[in-house]
């Protein structure tokens, strides 16, 4: 387990295409080089994860998901300058650099920007979005903490960086950004009211 911030030999292991349950604001994710389509496999597997259930892509910020979405709407630069990084994922088209196994062969995938500092560095080193559900056998619950973590996979994933405890716990809110109405798909961290008071944008459920 990493616990001192030092996040360059996860980094190493998200390139070489291991596992890495890395800390959010929300829960904790279990992650993958989110490029990588062998590694996301090694994840649906490890995670028992349906494989027709897309993951989504945690990223630095926009600029980073500009080379894995196309056709992106000028709202949703908006709510990222709103909640990047923070509790809100948006669903947008994707490029072809984000493999099918990502989007579960979809045409769009979700991409996040977490409130976290160690998860935003391993990013940064790493030089890939990660591909990163929650870090929990697939129906299970979502873990709020390194330890519960190592209770579900100790023995199956590289490591675990622990950042604490997830300040908000519940999982973020989806927007689907592909068409207007912009729809919420789940309800998560953000509510709509508080998306349309600092926004003035407006979405449906």
């Amino acid at each position: 387990m990493i616990r001192d911030g030092r996040v360059e030999a996860a980094a190493a292991i998200i390139r070489d295409g291991g596992l890495v349950a890395v800390p959010t604001e929300t829960v904790y994710g279990l992650a993958a080089n989110g490029l990588d389509g062998a590694a996301v496999e090694k994840l649906y597997e490890v995670k028992g994860r349906p494989e027709g259930k897309p993951i989504s892509l945690l990223v630095s910020g926009m600029e980073q998901a500009e080379g894995l979405c196309r056709d992106i709407p000028e709202d949703a630069y908006k709510l990222a300058a709103a909640f990047f990084p923070g509790p809100l994922t948006l669903i947008l088209p994707k490029r072809a650099s984000v493999p099918s196994v990502v989007t579960a062969g979809g045409d769009t995938v979700g991409i996040r920007c977490p409130d976290q500092a160690l998860t935003l560095e391993l990013i940064r080193l790493a030089g890939v979005p990660l591909a990163a559900p929650s870090a929990n056998p697939s129906g299970e619950k979502s873990p709020k903490d390194a330890e519960t973590v190592l209770a579900y996979f100790d023995g199956r994933i590289d490591c675990v960086i622990d950042g604490g405890r997830c300040a908000v716990g519940v999982e973020s809110t989806i927007v689907d950004m592909t068409k207007k109405p912009y729809r919420i798909l789940r309800a998560g961290g953000l509510s709509d009211e508080e998306i349309e008071s600092r926004t003035g944008i407006k979405t449906v459920r």
